[in-house]
Formats: C-alpha cells, structure tokens, sequence
C-alpha cells in the first residue's frame, strides 16, 4: 500500500480523483467507500445515510450522504447502477469511515448498468497514485485515522 502525507492509497484499487474508491469483485458488483484524503477532509463522521439496496443511481448522483462536524454532502455513484448492498455496520457506527476507510468502512455494493464501462471514469495504478498525490498537495491534507 503506498502512503503521502499519512493517507493509505492502496494500489489495487480504482478512484475517482475526488472521493470515491471501487474494487471490483468476482461476482460482478463492485464495492465502493470513501478514500482516506476524503474522510481526513470531511473530519469526524457523525451521520450516514445510503440510498436502500435496489436503488437505481446514475453516474455522479448521491448514492449515500455523510455529515460530519465540519461537512455535508453527497458521495456520488462512480457508474450507473443498482445498489445491491449497503454497510449496515457503517450505517450504525459512522466514524468507523474515519477509522478504516478501505476496509470495514465500505459504503455500497453496485452492480453496473453496463459492465464494460463501469470503470470508464475511474483511474488505478500509477495514474491514479500521481493523481491522488497532487490532490492531498492541493488541499493540504494530513491523514490521520480516528479512534473510537
């Protein structure tokens, strides 16, 4: 796992530059959370709410909401789809985003509307480590996990 300025970017997975991380899974959905920068930036999580399982979401519009004591604010789909599943335990502990991000804190599970495209505007490998980099230098962001 590659690591600035204290935020983990892992590099197996695809993002979308602003908040947005998407692993993709064997049986064709995808998980999606929020990255380590964009929960450093949004401070301590205090509310959630995802959209419920069977939703249908377009690209960029709000699949769940976070509110923190600084920040309210949408997170949006990365692809059109479904939602298939959400973190209940996210739902019920919400600073649990603050403290593991790319694990246990996951948001949704999707499936694509189309497949072949879900990761069109999505970046990973090099590409999206620069890119990530340049925007915790642009924001001057520090990452630091909360505790419970």
């Amino acid at each position: 796992m590659s690591e600035h300025r204290g935020c983990e970017l892992p590099e197996d997975l695809y993002y979308d530059l602003d908040y947005v991380w998407v692993r993709p899974e064997e049986d064709g959905t995808y998980t999606i959370g929020l990255t380590d920068p964009s929960q450093t930036m949004s401070g301590k999580v205090q509310y959630v709410w995802i959209k419920d399982v069977g939703t249908h979401r377009e690209w960029k519009k709000p699949m769940a909401r976070l509110e923190s004591g600084k920040w309210a604010g949408g997170i949006p789909a990365p692809f059109p789809g479904v939602i298939v599943a959400r973190n209940e335990t996210v739902l019920a502990n919400p600073n649990l985003i603050n403290i593991d991000p790319y694990h246990d804190a996951w948001l949704v599970r999707m499936k694509p509307d189309d497949p072949s495209t879900a990761l069109t505007h999505l970046t990973t490998g090099n590409a999206a480590q620069e890119a990530l980099k340049a925007w915790i230098e642009r924001y001057d962001v520090q990452c630091m996990r909360c505790q419970d």
